[in-house]
């Protein structure tokens, strides 16, 4: 089965192809770290994952795709994405959360956070267990409010940015800082081989939106 996977829920820009059977093999994949060009670089990275892997488009069978949590202009470029590829192919699109897909690739002998950068001081994170399975968030908060009791390692570009913050410099920062192909198609594995259907194409945004609608008008007095 091949699976094409996106993600551009962090600065990085992210498009691979994967041969998924009974192991994951990563055939061809793209990444720019750019945060001002997710809109720009995810279709020429896709196809020339495509092109590298030695298919075509017409020869994927899924797409999986980074649902954040992720800022709403780069997120967005690459859920569009997936959602347009999937009707124009008609296969099916798979959202995974994006810090999960981080988290397939930690090697952590115990718990661990994987943290990314939510811009405006804050930070998307996640707590997991030691078998790498999420135990809560996502969640966006300050650096200083992340739950850090009992783990030692964070993974993620938010572990680096802030650095001796998270749990006054306890927590030390490790390695994927960015999801991979590997991590997003190994987090929808199990529905992709069982042949179940994806969740609803959601993003993750966490925030709420600057913009409300208007309340009811006032009353001008004569």
């Amino acid at each position: 089965m091949l699976v094409l996977a996106l993600d551009t829920s962090t600065p990085a820009v992210t498009a691979g192809v994967v041969a998924l059977g009974s192991d994951i093999d990563v055939l061809a994949s793209r990444v720019t770290v750019d945060a001002r060009a997710h809109g720009e670089l995810i279709t020429p990275h896709l196809q020339d994952a495509v092109a590298a892997a030695g298919a075509t488009l017409r020869d994927v069978h899924a797409v999986v795709c980074g649902a954040g949590p992720g800022p709403y202009t780069g997120l967005r470029a690459g859920m569009v994405s997936a959602a347009a590829l999937a009707h124009g192919l008609d296969v099916p699109a798979y959202p995974v959360c994006s810090l999960d897909a981080t988290a397939a690739e930690v090697g952590s002998p115990g718990p661990f956070l994987v943290v990314s950068d939510a811009r405006r001081r804050e930070v998307y994170w996640a707590r997991y267990g030691t078998d790498g399975l999420r135990v809560s968030g996502p969640r966006v908060d300050v650096p200083s409010e992340v739950d850090v009791a009992g783990v030692s390692y964070a993974a993620g570009d938010g572990a680096r940015l802030y650095e001796g913050r998270l749990g006054d410099g306890a927590v030390r920062p490790v390695e994927p800082r960015y999801p991979s192909v590997r991590g997003l198609v190994a987090c929808a594995a199990e529905a992709l081989r069982s042949g179940a259907a994806p969740d609803a194409l959601t993003p993750l945004y966490l925030r709420k939106p600057h913009a409300k609608q208007p309340g009811e008008r006032k009353r001008v007095s004569a």
